[in-house]
């Protein structure tokens, strides 16, 4: 069986190291996505590994006769059809841990930024600050502690989890919802010390009635909607960086433009990787492109985990 294997969107040095130490020859070279077939064919690839740039659809499967396991570095696998490819005999797999924190702590840069205004006082200070100071620091006089304040966590798995974790060391009350979990313990460290504190889910009706920051970390669909908007809090802070989509962008837009929603958190979009000019133009969205597991952490993790879970699937 050829030992080769494509890892088309790039993978951490050290999973590429273990990868290597196990008989592998990885070749990180950036194959163009209609050409992605013809490549592992005729380099004789067993897997493939990708991130978010690389889809791996039924026509792809369907050419590669040789392909063993495709892996996803990250969590959410909609860039792949994945049942389609099990159905084939190709294995599947992600690496849900490993950007867990990463993702967590972009929420909160995302929350502090709106908050405090940060992201739009950014944008009007070097062009501003020198003539307009007292007006601008009028401007954003107005804002907002985290702490007592209920933080609503939309998706409870382990990024979720994560979430919950600063938002409790940050002194806020946790109000979560997922289907398919009842309860968790989530493990804050504060001083070297772990303190575990239980967190009884709610309905999501009830996190969008009482929280004043919401947050979602579901792997997709629209779930939130002018009726969903209707029911939030005046002055409600969204969070995604889950997927583009989750929440209505049109929605959304008329939400903030109303004053219903105070502020829009968007590291992901519904039109990626060109979102909507009205979004990005908005002056009560703070902005990223997609960089929830970003990190240099988070990047070595995937590239370890994805090594170990290829290893024991080709084996």
């Amino acid at each position: 069986m050829s030992k080769k294997i494509l890892a088309n969107d790039g993978i951490d040095a050290q999973g590429k190291a273990i990868l290597e130490k196990a008989g592998f020859t990885v070749v990180t070279e950036k194959v163009a996505q209609e050409q992605l077939a013809a490549i592992i064919n005729k380099e004789g690839y067993v897997a493939l590994t990708v991130r978010s740039a690389t889809t791996v659809r039924k026509e792809v499967i369907d050419a590669c006769n040789g392909l063993k396991v495709i892996g996803r570095g990250g969590v959410g696998m909609d860039n792949i059809d994945v049942e389609y490819a099990r159905s084939k005999g190709i294995q599947v797999i992600n690496t849900p841990a490993a950007s867990s924190n990463s993702v967590a702590e972009l929420v909160f840069a995302h929350l502090f930024n709106a908050v405090r205004f940060l992201y739009d006082s950014n944008r009007q200070m070097p062009s501003g600050g020198a003539v307009k100071f007292d007006e601008l620091k009028k401007k954003y006089a107005k804002g907002v502690e985290l702490r007592g304040k209920h933080m609503g966590v939309i998706g409870f798995g382990r990024i979720g989890q994560n979430v919950a974790k600063i938002a409790l060391g940050l002194g806020m009350k946790v109000l979560a919802f997922d289907p398919f979990v009842k309860q968790a313990e989530v493990e804050v460290d504060i001083a070297d010390k772990k303190v575990k504190v239980p967190v009884q889910t709610v309905s999501m009706d009830e996190v969008l009635k009482q929280a004043d920051f919401i947050t979602f970390h579901v792997p997709g669909g629209k779930l939130i909607t002018e009726s969903e908007l209707s029911v939030m809090k005046n002055g409600v802070i969204l969070i995604n960086t889950a997927r583009g989509g989750v929440i209505d962008e049109n929605e959304l837009l008329k939400a903030l433009n109303s004053g219903k929603v105070a502020h829009a958190c968007l590291d992901v979009f519904e039109n990626e990787p060109k979102p909507s000019q009205a979004v990005l133009d908005h002056a009560k969205i703070s902005l990223s492109p997609h960089i929830g597991a970003a990190t240099n952490e988070a990047q070595e993790r995937i590239g370890i985990e994805l090594a170990e879970k290829m290893i024991a699937a080709l084996s």
